[in-house]
């Protein structure tokens, strides 16, 4: 009968260890905590993530390089994605603008990708002020830009007229639809596509918190919140 139990139990540990992983792989719980994606994604909106999307790759500690371990495609324009921020172990999630080789220019606040108007239904803009951006020498803003020391130097002015930058490669440009509340790409740069985690697939619940989200177990303080937004679940992003 020992024997029976241990054997259960080795395959149920078996069963728990090959979903973990396939989890960690594939597919990933992840809340909203700020507004930058409103009206598109609110704060508390839960989601899961498809990890898998954008390929598996295993990290060589201590040498920043990735080996591919499952291959998979790079994000296209206009995909939400989910990435670690790459100053500050947080995840974040922003919509993919502009993909390498592009040349991306903001020009109160419309966004042109390769000189051609975007047209972005989903953007939301909640400031009337519009920053008139700066002058300075084209060779040393794209450094600058990618060296994410813009906005050190010039703070705010860079939301509203920005650029034009070239996406170097193996990056891309993130911005938040709520244009006017999105620390991105603007501030701190190029994304490299070695911080995707993946790319959201649906809202599996979503609740009011009432503030700001700290972490993805805020979803269990069910006393704090304010209520559940029962339209938004099952809702395909």
């Amino acid at each position: 009968m020992g024997e029976k139990i241990k054997k259960e139990i080795c395959s149920w540990a078996i069963v728990i260890i090959v979903v973990l992983i396939l989890r960690a792989i594939f597919v990933e719980a992840y809340v909203i905590p700020t507004g930058s994606m409103e009206k598109s994604l609110l704060i508390g909106d839960a989601l899961l993530v498809n990890r898998f999307i954008y390929g598996v790759k295993i990290p060589i500690p201590f040498t920043g390089t990735q080996i591919p371990l499952i291959p998979g495609r790079s994000p296209q324009r206009g995909e939400i994605v989910v990435f670690i921020f790459p100053y500050e172990n947080k995840d974040f999630v922003k919509r993919c603008v502009a993909i390498e080789g592009d040349t991306v220019e903001i020009v109160n606040k419309t966004l042109y990708i390769n000189g051609e108007e975007v047209e972005e239904s989903y953007v939301w803009y909640k400031d009337r002020r519009t920053f008139s951006g700066v002058n300075y020498d084209p060779t040393l803003y794209q450094k600058k830009w990618e060296d994410a020391e813009l906005y050190e130097i010039f703070g705010i002015q860079v939301r509203d007229n920005f650029g034009p930058v070239v996406v170097p490669p193996e990056h891309i440009f993130v911005m938040g639809d709520s244009r006017d509340n999105s620390m991105d790409s603007r501030f701190w740069g190029p994304l490299h596509k070695k911080y995707l985690k993946g790319k959201p697939l649906f809202i599996y619940f979503s609740f009011d918190p009432g503030g700001e989200v700290q972490n993805f177990m805020d979803i269990f303080k069910i006393w704090q919140w304010k209520a559940i937004r029962f339209n938004r679940i099952g809702q395909v992003i």
